[in-house]
């Protein structure tokens, strides 16, 4: 009964993104952007379930499983607060200059306000190579909850397959239209049973102090923060929200709303659908070391997918093990769609391929360079068995490591492209140390201390952009009147 549940709930997710198609206007704009014409409930739905990823439900509890509660202080809290003020200060800043200008991908703004063609080439692949550890915990995910929610009858290889194929069709319906429609639905859904998931198996376990009380009994380190989590890995961990400045997918969904007071709605909802979501996914990670207590790292997974299939009767599994799938894939299309668009806009159009090619023909080059890149994400997932929570800290610690380079580009006039190059390519450089380490040492810090990486190199950028910039020579006066008109 679980099998035919989740296939006609994919079904439904193509059906709705196939509907969204009939209000497709045929234009690169309308592909990429929905022609600007996104409102305010739409725009919380479309930001908050491309954000809230496979991290967030089975990332979370998986984590959980090994760290305990503490787990929701890491990343929850601060995103609450960090997440909603980016996009207030970065968000509608770079929307107003996308619409007056406009910019479709992030290398464009870049490029035209710093006036440099090898920034905007070097910001493409760096951006590109950040994006694929975080589309690699969503196909990993998907085969994960395919494979445990069917007891097996479908292997991961396979469950990873179907939802890579099911994004790219309604992605390549209609864009960023079909897109956001796609995560409201979904958002709705994995929001609305995530919370039936909570009760269904709390009540399963005697209710919820019940279930902590056999926590306590067995593994009392999971609801005490004790050695798990230092004190100033907390602290550092406060940088990673910073990520959303700089994701690709988030800033298309930001150039996509109708007006700038669309943002108001999703400013003081979005710390509440935070908590919504995390709150019983860590609860549920915590709760699932009773039942399972001797998973390894990537077992734990898929530890909250165990705990529906355990606890809850076949049709409610089935319908919980969707709300899963929606999470997933929430954050999967708008992935898939921006790389495509960066690869329209930033490549095949920048450098004059446009010339020879009509506007559907640029549209397909972009359709054809997300399938390549989804088929090696999929072959990776293939051989990849790390932590998903893991995995998406060093996608975000990438990616906010170079939220200096749109803070310097929306509030500091005297940087530079030198500096933006110089800041960039510090990230680049110690990104990969670092990932090395941790790759080879899950859970490193910088000398033990509980320093995440993230804080060290996110100052070695900025300091890099402040050094650089102010050590070469001002941008020209009539760049600084296209992007601060005031001055």
């Amino acid at each position: 009964m679980i099998i035919p549940i989740i296939f006609v709930y994919l079904a439904l997710v193509i059906l709705v993104g196939s509907l969204s198609h009939r209000l497709f206007r045929g234009t690169g704009e309308d592909y990429f952007v929905a022609t600007r014409s996104i409102g305010p409930f739409i725009l919380l739905m479309s930001l908050f379930g491309t954000n809230m990823t496979a991290f967030a439900l089975l990332g979370a509890s998986g984590e959980a499983y090994h760290e305990g509660i503490g787990v929701f202080s890491l990343m929850a809290s601060s995103s609450a607060l960090i997440i909603p003020s980016v996009f207030f200060f970065v968000g509608t800043r770079l929307w107003a200059i996308g619409k007056r200008e406009g910019y479709i991908t992030q290398v464009q703004y870049f490029r035209a306000r710093w006036g440099s063609d090898r920034l905007g080439l070097l910001l493409f692949v760096v951006l590109v190579g950040l994006v694929v550890p975080y589309l690699l915990i969503g196909v990993m995910a998907g085969g994960v909850t395919l494979n445990q929610v069917t007891d097996g009858q479908i292997p991961e290889w396979l469950g990873g397959l179907i939802i890579c194929l099911v994004v790219l069709t309604y992605v390549s319906t209609s864009g960023l239209r079909a897109t956001a429609w796609v995560n409201t639905f979904q958002t709705l859904v994995f929001m609305i049973l995530g919370a039936v998931a909570f009760v269904v198996i709390t009540r399963k376990l005697g209710g919820l102090s019940q279930g902590l009380e056999r926590v306590m009994e067995t593994h009392p380190e999971l609801l005490i923060r004790g050695e798990h989590i230092k004190p100033l890995q907390l602290l550092t961990y406060t940088c990673i929200p910073l990520s959303v400045g700089m994701f690709p997918h988030m800033f298309m969904h930001w150039l996509s709303a109708r007006r700038a007071e669309a943002f108001r709605f999703p400013l003081k909802v979005y710390p509440l659908c935070i908590a919504a979501v995390w709150v019983p996914s860590v609860l549920l990670g915590v709760l699932g070391r009773v039942d399972f207590p001797d998973l390894t790292v990537a077992e734990a997974n898929s530890v909250l997918v165990k705990m529906i299939a355990l606890h809850s009767p076949e049709i409610v599994a089935g319908l919980l093990a969707a709300g899963v799938l929606a999470a997933v894939m929430s954050s999967l299309d708008s992935q898939f769609l921006s790389l495509g668009s960066m690869f329209t806009e930033d490549i095949v159009r920048h450098y004059g391929f446009h010339d020879r090619m009509s506007e559907q023909a640029q549209v397909r080059a972009g359709r054809l360079f997300v399938v390549g890149l989804v088929a090696v994400i999929y072959l990776l997932s293939l051989v990849t068995d790390r932590s998903i929570f893991k995995l998406a800290v060093w996608s975000f610690t990438g990616f906010a490591s170079l939220f200096p380079v749109v803070a310097a580009a929306l509030f500091w006039k005297r940087s530079t492209k030198y500096g933006a190059c110089a800041s960039i390519l510090s990230v680049v450089v110690l990104w990969i140390y670092f990932f090395r380490l941790g790759w080879e040492s899950p859970g490193y810090t910088l000398g033990g201390t509980g320093v995440m990486p993230v804080a060290f190199i996110l100052g070695v950028s900025a300091l890099s952009m402040i050094v650089v910039s102010l050590l070469t020579q001002p941008p020209r006066k009539s760049v600084l009147r296209k992007f601060f008109p005031s001055s």
